[in-house]
């Protein structure tokens, strides 16, 4: 029986999916063979000998250690998209926050409790809670995926001008922009000319501090900033001296910090983008197929640190090899088989950056034999067989 460790809190609806004639599942397991996590960080964790992937109910994998998976062949799996709506909804309400102090009079009304008379006062004082209109402001998107996209598209809806930048846009999620979405050439045609600017790309080497004093200093004056994304985007000494001096008239983050919180301008957000039911659901459900998928038959689908590859699940026997991104290693492994007369039915490749994932299905069982061999390969690190 294969064992599935949950690391936080994961919606029933998915874990349902992981039969128990087939999975235990459960928070103390031993010797797993993958693990569900959603926010808890794995970087310090022992992984078992047995673990084969981890699926990340989510779309940020900056919890999980990438590299040191991959060198295990440990498949990283996430769940792009799944909670793409409920972002999308978190990121109208942090434009509308970022234009209108509704919190501060919220709190200043709550302020007044026990008072007579409230109805009087709060006309009297709501001037001081005057904000701006989305509706003819230029919104500035940084990164297109599933997310963005959806932000864009409703920004379009609520009267704004949208600008987009993703350098590497697909075409899938071109084609879902809405038409009067327009492509700026690069980051600074969206520094220079937006109002708002929202980004929503992962935490990585080349984004880390896109917001910084240099790119502060392209922008307009009094630009509104949102980050959904990660802390990380944002260079936080930077920003706290771009709000005390108004190039920077307010900033909204999902992802408070030490450095943030209390800071005049900051509006932070407990990390809501996902917390919702649904989208709780909707990772679950992915994670939980993307996970059983793999372990029944070794197809891959939306991990970060393997290819995409997979071949339809059938009675014929079937080899996964995980390897180094060299050449000649698919003529190594289809020899392989030739040679002890196994005829080779199906087969699927792919790679990514420096690793590369096989899918061989056979007219015959693989011998131990063939399975050793593949495994002698210079460059293998993996191979699993499902019979």
């Amino acid at each position: 029986m294969l064992k599935i460790k949950l690391m936080n809190k994961i919606a029933k609806v998915g874990t349902d999916i992981l039969l128990p004639s087939k999975y235990e599942v459960g928070e103390n397991v031993k010797n797993e063979s993958a693990i569900m996590v959603r926010s808890a960080s794995l970087h310090e964790a022992v992984f078992s000998p047995t673990l084969r992937a981890i699926a990340r109910c989510g779309a940020g994998v900056n919890n999980i250690p990438l590299e040191r998976c991959t060198e295990k062949g440990i498949v990283v799996f996430n769940t792009p998209g799944a909670n793409a709506n409920a972002v999308k909804e978190l990121a109208i309400a942090a434009l509308v926050l970022a234009s209108r102090d509704v919190l501060g009079g919220v709190a200043w009304v709550k302020s007044l409790a026990g008072q007579t008379g409230i109805a009087k006062t709060v006309e009297q004082g709501k001037a001081a809670f005057v904000g701006h209109e989305l509706a003819g402001k230029t919104l500035g998107v940084i990164g297109l995926g599933a997310i963005g996209g959806m932000v864009a598209n409703a920004a379009i809806s609520l009267g704004m001008r949208v600008m987009g930048y993703d350098p590497y846009i697909t075409a899938k999620a071109a084609w879902s922009l809405a038409p009067s979405v327009s492509q700026a050439s690069d980051y600074v045609e969206i520094f220079k000319t937006c109002d708002y600017i929202t980004l929503h790309v992962p935490a990585t080497p080349q984004t880390k501090n896109i917001i910084c004093q240099k790119t502060i200093a392209q922008m307009k004056d009094g630009v509104r900033v949102l980050n959904l994304s990660r802390a990380d985007l944002v260079n936080a000494a930077d920003l706290k001296t771009a709000l005390i001096n108004g190039k920077i008239a307010a900033y909204v983050t999902d992802f408070p910090t030490d450095e943030t919180v209390g800071v005049e301008g900051v509006i932070p957000i407990p990390h809501l983008g996902a917390s919702t039911v649904e989208s709780e659901d909707h990772c679950a459900i992915m994670a939980a197929q993307q996970l059983d998928e793999f372990l029944t038959c070794g197809n891959i689908r939306n991990s970060v640190n393997f290819p995409t590859v997979g071949i339809p699940q059938s009675e014929k026997p079937r080899v996964c090899i995980m390897n180094k991104n060299v050449p000649n290693m698919l003529s190594q492994i289809t020899s392989t088989f030739s040679a002890q007369n196994v005829n080779i039915e199906n087969l699927a490749n792919g790679s990514k950056g420096e690793v590369a994932y096989t899918i061989v299905e056979t007219n015959l069982a693989p011998t131990q034999e063939i399975l050793d061999k593949l495994s002698a390969i210079e460059g293998v690190f993996a191979v699993k067989a499902y019979m």
